[in-house]
């Protein structure tokens, strides 16, 4: 049995106070990392309006483009990667979402994440396969939603709005929605009798015409879902404009059984009085006052949303928690989306095969098939195979963010597969190599998860290759506080630019300056400004890249390329692995992904002859170093990949 409405519109409150107090850390890195795109946001149902919600906050606090689109949509459409893709999902268990997060994921977008409420449902399981995705678990105090979502959506946009005021230097706002929101769900709360008060009339006529400004649409939105799913009456919606282009005809032939509710905030008070003076007076009319700012008007919106359903509820003899579901709808609930159109198989192409060649050039083999483009792509491919498995391996050097550790929790420990991973590598008698732009924390690390005996045989290239020494070297990186004569004059200049002072964390080491933001912004703008100030300089000698995390400006001589040489004055010229997860220009991985023998775990050079990404669809990252690793097996002091590894 469904709960009843009053019920879980008597939880709003706790839920509230849920999502202004509970940790937002994951989301707000999620949020920060969704900042540098442009958004899609999935959701069914309920859900849906928070989709909407998100997007209009996206778009709101970062100047994006956002919009939101049904799990059909998104599984049936092709969406450029470039666009970062958000599943929202109470329950996680609804066979909709499912097949659009398989979909996504398949399409490897810069960004999936998923905003679930349940720990143990399909979708969250799923997305443990999927490790690059962003899963972002927020169990709800008030539980189940009942047959409308009410709690869930409330407390999804709730948490969606403070992380997006918080992360983007807004967080007076939230502070005011706080107050807005807190006054609004009060028992006793006067806005509330005064909501009631006004909106009563309405339902004597079965039909309701909801006018909205920008920031009140996402209740507006969420009010004809709830009219719709709960069978309350007919409800059309336009804003105040759109109302003007032929929507107001509507009352002029069907006037007596219709009603206008208005929702009027403070940035839409003018128009929404000169329209709302022209409806005829005979009509109807409820003006509903939204107090706040942005993003408290949106809140504040939603609450009016829920409260006006259980008001039209009570007056027409419909529990909206409980309004009966027929069997012809549970069937309709449980049918699969079509099955979502997986890479296509070419002319015998593997699936991840057909993968790779898809993200070395940025088209389906099918779309390459049809431009005579396949068979030269597929011969290097073939080429790029033989080599690797032909080869045996005297060590393999490994990029450390991004590649053994995932960016996003980059100080925590690598994980145990992946250590377990790392100590075969030593263990089959090949030198295993770190290339990385950090210092003492990785030695930190590795020594925490590697046994002291191996340290020996582990090198380590701190600083992006400026100083290198295998693990058990006590004196490696040095410490010391300031840049070489080279770098100094860039350090102080690079200070000295406003608006770096103001948007990023410089670090100043002896071979390498490292440019960190501190808060979300484009993800070119910190790239375009210190390269501004190398230009204007005349630095021409220092190296810029980017990493997973940073812009690094290394000195003359610095490179990843180094820990290959130190390698090689053991080896010889025996062949060496390599693999990262930037090697795209001007990626921190670019130099040493440019060698014959180099994997990529996510961004890959336009080189046919190396830097290919060969990890399954739908994976990258850790996963797919750990899917490579897991392809080597020891064979007499190297290391070699397994007959058909790849295939």
């Amino acid at each position: 049995m469904a709960k009843p409405y009053a019920t879980e519109m008597s939880k709003l409150a706790e839920t509230f106070t849920w999502a202004a107090t509970v940790d937002i850390t994951p989301l707000r890195q999620a949020v920060r990392t969704a900042g540098l795109s442009p958004l899609l946001a999935i959701g069914s149902g309920g859900s849906l309006t928070s989709a909407h919600a998100l997007a209009g906050l996206h778009q709101h606090f970062t100047g994006r483009i956002a919009t939101v689109a049904t799990p059909l949509e998104a599984a049936s459409e092709l969406i450029e990667t470039n666009v970062t893709m958000w599943l929202l999902s109470a329950g996680g268990g609804n066979v909709d979402i499912l097949r659009a997060a398989n979909a996504l994921v398949a399409r490897e977008p810069r960004q999936v994440a998923v905003l679930c409420g349940r720990e143990d449902s399909a979708l969250a399981d799923f997305c443990r396969v999927h490790p690059f995705v962003d899963l972002l678990l927020y169990k709800l105090p008030a539980g189940k939603d009942g047959f409308l979502a009410t709690n869930s959506l409330f407390g999804f946009t709730a948490l969606l709005a403070r992380a997006y005021a918080v992360e983007f230097d807004e967080e007076s706002d939230w502070i005011l929605a706080v107050k807005t929101l807190e006054e609004l769900l009060s028992n006793d709360s006067e806005q509330i009798s005064v909501w009631e008060r006004l909106t009563t009339p309405l339902w004597s006529r079965p039909t309701t015409l909801v006018l909205y400004g920008p920031s009140t649409r996402f209740g507006a939105i969420d009010l004809e879902s709830k009219f719709t799913e709960a069978a309350l009456g007919n409800l059309q919606l336009a804003d105040y404009r759109n109302f003007a282009h032929g929507r107001h005809h509507w009352l002029a032939k069907r006037g007596a059984e219709s009603a206008v509710l208005a929702f009027v905030a403070d940035e839409d008070r003018s128009l929404a009085d000169r329209t709302l003076r022209l409806i005829p007076p005979e009509i109807p009319l409820a003006r509903l006052e939204i107090p706040g700012s942005k993003p408290g008007v949106a809140l504040a919106a939603l609450v009016a949303a829920l409260k006006i359903t259980g008001w039209a509820g009570t007056a027409r003899g419909i529990d909206p928690g409980r309004p009966g579901v027929p069997e012809f709808g549970r069937k309709l609930y449980k049918l699969p989306l079509p099955r979502s159109k997986r890479i296509v198989e070419v002319d015998g192409l593997s699936e991840r095969d057909s993968a790779a060649i898809a993200r070395k050039t940025g088209a389906s083999p099918k779309r390459l098939a049809a431009l005579g483009e396949l068979d030269r792509w597929r011969v290097a491919l073939n080429v790029f195979h033989k080599r690797l498995l032909d080869a045996s391996f005297a060590g393999v050097v490994l990029d450390y963010d991004g590649t053994i550790v995932d960016a996003r929790h980059r100080f925590l420990l690598a994980r145990e597969d992946m250590l377990g991973q790392l100590k075969k590598i030593v263990d089959s008698g090949a030198w295993l190599a770190i290339a990385t732009g950090r210092g003492a924390s990785v030695r930190r690390d590795l020594r925490a998860g590697l046994p002291e005996a191996m340290w020996a045989r582990v090198l380590v290239g701190y600083y992006n290759g400026a100083e290198i020494a295998t693990l058990d070297d006590d004196g490696a990186p040095d410490g010391t506080e300031g840049t070489s004569e080279a770098l100094r004059p860039l350090a102080s200049a690079l200070r000295a630019q406003p608006e770096l002072a103001r948007a990023a964390v410089q670090t100043d080491r002896r071979f390498q300056i490292t440019l960190e933001a501190k808060r979300a912004m484009q993800e070119n703008r910190l790239w375009d400004l210190s390269h501004q100030v190398l230009l204007t300089a005349g630095y021409r000698d220092a190296v810029i890249t980017r990493s997973s995390h940073s812009i690094d400006i290394v000195a003359p001589g610095v490179s990843k390329l180094n820990v290959l040489k130190k390698i090689r004055e053991c080896t010889g010229s025996a062949p060496i692995l390599a693999i990262g997860d930037r090697g795209r220009w001007p990626g921190n991985d670019y130099e040493l992904l440019c060698e014959t023998f180099a994997l990529s775990v996510d961004e890959i050079s336009v080189d046919p002859e190396t830097c290919w990404n060969l990890a399954p669809p739908g994976q990258r990252g850790v996963a797919a170093t750990l899917d490579y690793l897991a392809k080597l097996q020891g064979s007499g002091g190297t290391l070699k990949f397994m007959r058909g590894a790849f295939k």
